[in-house]
């Protein structure tokens, strides 16, 4: 790619940001699954699955929540929701509450045992993350969100029932 196409201080054109938004995903979908795989191999340990992890993850930082909400806010279907959930359930780390606003939508919530499981998790990942080397800065991260959340966006009208 020529300096033009690069310029590090202004929009990309067309072509040359589709050319380097392919590369951010071919680096994407191999971080993604690796990370998924590292999450399996820590079940025996952690006892929680890809699944069960993530609506841990959902609901301690959004508070109580439906399974269409998590379903949508995790761009995965209902069923699949529903089904991680009812494992959650059956090993006491969410429970099913009323929810004052749709009387047919339960509001699933972590339990105390629920908010362990995840804090602990979340305390083992984060000592990983500290490995990654030193050299990224704030404003990386900064553009590296801005980049992924631009490109989400452009999915936002993909179903996922």
């Amino acid at each position: 790619m020529s300096d033009e196409q690069r310029s590090p201080g202004g929009p990309l054109d067309p072509d040359a940001l589709a050319g380097r938004l392919t590369e951010v995903f071919d680096l994407v979908g191999p971080l993604y699954r690796r990370t998924q795989r590292k999450v399996e191999q820590a079940e025996p340990i952690e006892g929680l699955s890809v699944g069960v992890r993530a609506v841990l993850d959902l609901l301690h930082r959004n508070g109580p929540m439906t399974v269409p909400q998590m379903g949508r806010a995790q761009s995965l279907s209902r069923q699949f929701v529903q089904r991680t959930v009812n494992d959650a359930a059956a090993r006491g780390l969410v429970e099913v509450t009323a929810n004052p606003a749709h009387r047919r939508s339960s509001l699933i919530r972590l339990t105390g045992e629920g908010e362990a499981a995840i804090a602990a998790a979340v305390t083992r990942e984060r000592a990983v993350l500290r490995q990654v080397r030193g050299d990224i800065t704030d404003a990386d991260v900064t553009a590296c969100l801005h980049v992924l959340t631009r490109m989400l966006e452009l999915f936002d009208d993909v179903d996922v029932d």
